[in-house]
């Protein structure tokens, strides 16, 4: 049995269904899968429907990606399309790809 199963808090702010938004978390999703497979919770926020949310995370833009687990805290401004600046951005080491 894997002791070192470390979930990741992953929290994206949004506002609405918007072509930004959408991206931005399929993004998160993707690479999620590939590199913390099982690891790793997504929560969805969306600012229309819940604004007193945004405080709580100082959210100044949006989408946001915000980091709660593993410590440190991080964020991530936009739509996340660059995958190298988003798996540094929250410390992922890329999985290692087979040939």
């Amino acid at each position: 049995m894997e002791e070192n199963k470390e979930i990741w808090e992953l929290r994206l702010y949004i506002a609405g269904k918007t072509a930004k938004s959408v991206t931005a978390l399929s993004n998160l999703k993707r690479y999620c899968e590939e590199h913390l497979k099982d690891k790793y919770v997504i929560e969805v926020i969306d600012l229309l429907e819940q604004p007193q949310l945004a405080e709580g995370d100082q959210i100044l833009a949006i989408p946001t990606l915000v980091k709660k687990v593993p410590e440190p805290i991080r964020k991530i401004i936009g739509d996340l399309s660059n995958e190298e600046k988003v798996l540094v951005g929250l410390n992922i080491r890329p999985a290692k790809r087979m040939e």
